[in-house]
């Protein structure tokens, strides 16, 4: 046991000693370590094969309201890191709320799993963007005259539109957020 024990501390310190090595750069902080967005995304990728392959009680009672995917680069450039986040957050609180609504008209047990787990990652990710802080995001008392938005009214539409942002708008923030910068020393 304390053999074991001690092989342990040896390894925490030689990564210690490694991270520390001067004329190195700095490890990345493990929240921008973008495997796990990329599991994230595997998630709904799942979601949506699962969702195409559902025949009975899959459907959205009503159409909801989800952000736009759609990324024009020259516009996402000209804004800052903290207008940026203000769009993923303002779509991570939709997305949340409109896979809420879809998980209670869902009946198919293994979607629900599915819808569950997306929730479970949309709130990660928002824990991820406040350790990078981003400010806190205060949603809005109603989702009508949201900028950046529009309809789903399927829940296959919801699943590719939680895929998307995930890939664009997600992807984007974290890849270029301050906190995640290598320094080089």
């Amino acid at each position: 046991m304390l053999r074991k024990t001690c092989r342990g501390l040896f390894a925490l310190l030689l990564l210690v000693l490694e991270w520390t090595r001067p004329g190195l750069p700095s490890p990345l902080r493990p929240i921008c370590d973008l495997r796990v967005l990329n599991h994230f995304i595997q998630e709904a990728r799942d979601a949506e094969v699962a969702m195409k392959s559902c025949r009975e009680g899959c459907s959205l009672t009503e159409a909801v309201s989800v952000p736009q995917t759609t990324v024009n680069f020259e516009d996402w450039e000209k804004k800052n890191a903290m207008a940026q986040a203000q769009e993923v957050q303002t779509g991570l609180w939709l997305l949340q709320q409109a896979l809420g609504l879809l998980r209670t008209s869902m009946t198919d047990a293994e979607l629900n799993g599915h819808i569950d787990t997306a929730t479970r990652n949309l709130h990660s990710i928002t824990a991820v963007l406040r350790s990078l802080n981003f400010p806190e995001y205060t949603p809005p008392a109603s989702t009508a005259g949201l900028e950046g938005t529009w309809s789903a009214s399927s829940a296959a539409e919801l699943l590719q539109v939680h895929l998307n942002f995930l890939r664009g708008k997600v992807r984007l923030l974290l890849l270029d957020a301050q906190a995640c910068q290598q320094d080089v020393s």
